[in-house]
């Protein structure tokens, strides 16, 4: 169990630092491509404003380019003349934007124009030099038949305008900065990964001091339960023998010497069940492990039951498939039968019904029982699996129980490597299935 507790709270610590980072940098890099798409698209709206071209303000006075050659637009002798971009006030760049000078010298891009047909009209390459006018052609056919505003294509980021009557697509080289933002990307998830190993191989070292007072507080639980019960055999055994005693020097039934028995032996039954809980449990539990026909084990165990179930007035029914064997201890899945068995009749109503059932499933050897109940909740009943549990108190005294039966079938279920489960589907009906690996 202590083993248990430790591997859950490792892979919960685990687990949430690595949300913790998955957030964080996915958060950051999300931000980064957000602000470098918005960068690439405030320069092409620079330019798509000035007719594919920087404004000429962002130039030194010798490098000023020649005017983009348009042709003017309809009842025009001239190109219009073009206002400055909003926010220069003649300045060296866009100030919204806090923009660099650099930036008519920095940016490479260059401007297909379409007509009205959707033909290729110019292509303007002047201010890149990586890309042929074949490529460059290709690449501007391909977004124009795509009909996006806007967007990215390969290292380019790309925006649709219409111009004098035509469509002219801006094509933006990103190249440098889609190289820094990958390269940030992969820094980033390397140094995630990076930290969550070494909280990971931190909480595999430090992990075993963390839960050491919760497993020394449960293996004194465990011996005191172990050492009360052996010392509770003894008295038990004294008071049963002097009641018995006192019985024989009686000449007729004493109703106070009958519940003195009868209450030692539920006290015996009781001390008897914690001890073996106790035992199962362990980490290192002590089991008689042997191959032997699991089949064969269930339904000898099914036809004891079948005389109690006519005795309860239960209906009784077991379909259990041949040539299933498992490696464990007999003894112990035995009483994991009788277990799910006993408290299918135990807590079942008035000519109510119990099923049992063994099949392969996979690489595993499924048993199963089902039985009517009182109303329940729907759904996982995995608390009837604590020490103690009880759906139904009144009911459970009635039937003498004490609320360890399917504590035990847990422990010996898990003490071979199995997995158990209780649920009721429609709340009329409980069934518990375990699942057992075949040798």
């Amino acid at each position: 169990m202590i083993r248990k507790l430790r591997k859950k709270f490792v892979s919960a610590a685990v687990a949430a630092v690595f949300l913790v980072l998955l957030v964080l940098i996915g958060a950051i890099n999300v931000l980064n491509y957000r602000g470098l798409a918005a960068n690439a698209d405030a320069t092409l709206q620079i330019l798509a404003e000035n007719r594919g071209a920087f404004p000429r303000q962002m130039f030194r006075e010798q490098d000023v380019p020649p005017e983009p050659e348009l042709p003017p637009a309809e009842g025009q002798d001239a190109p219009p003349e073009l206002p400055p971009v909003e926010g220069q006030d003649g300045g060296p760049f866009d100030q919204r934007r806090g923009g660099s000078g650099e930036l008519a010298y920095q940016s490479r891009y260059f401007t297909a124009c379409f007509g009205a047909e959707g033909a290729l009209t110019r292509l303007n390459l002047d201010n890149l030099a990586s890309m042929s006018e074949e490529e460059a052609a290709a690449l501007a056919e391909e977004m124009y038949a795509a009909g996006k505003e806007k967007g990215f294509c390969g290292d380019y980021r790309f925006r649709r305008t219409v111009l004098d009557g035509e469509t002219m697509l801006l094509f933006l080289n990103c190249e440098r900065e889609l190289a820094t933002f990958r390269d940030f990307l992969l820094a980033s998830v390397g140094i995630s990964l990076s930290g969550t190993l070494a909280v990971f191989l931190l909480l595999l070292l430090f992990s075993g001091r963390i839960v050491r007072p919760i497993a020394e507080s449960y293996e004194k639980q465990k011996r005191f339960i172990t050492d009360a019960g052996h010392e509770l055999k003894t008295p038990i055994t004294i008071i049963r023998a002097d009641a018995d005693v006192l019985q024989a020097e009686l000449e007729e039934e004493n109703e106070w010497i009958a519940d003195i028995r009868r209450q030692t032996g539920r006290l015996a039954e009781l001390t008897s069940d914690l001890i073996y809980l106790s035992r199962m449990e362990e980490e290192n539990a002590v089991l008689q492990m042997q191959e032997f026909s699991l089949s064969e084990l269930v339904d000898e165990t099914a036809r004891s039951f079948q005389a109690l179930a006519r005795t309860k007035n239960r209906r009784f029914s077991a379909s259990v498939a041949p040539g299933l064997r498992v490696n464990g201890d007999e003894k112990a899945l035995a009483k994991l039968v009788s277990i799910l068995l006993d408290n299918a009749m135990k807590y079942s109503p008035e000519e109510g019904s119990v099923e049992l059932s063994l099949e392969q499933r996979g690489k595993s050897a499924r048993l199963t029982v089902r039985n009517t109940t009182a109303p329940m909740e729907k759904g996982n009943a995995e608390r009837l699996f604590r020490r103690f549990a009880r759906e139904d108190s009144s009911r459970n005294s009635e039937s003498g129980g004490f609320g360890l039966g399917l504590a035990i079938a847990k422990a010996v279920t898990e003490a071979h490597k199995g997995r158990i489960r209780a649920e009721s589907e429609d709340g009329l009906s409980l069934t518990v299935t375990a699942a057992l690996p075949l040798s």
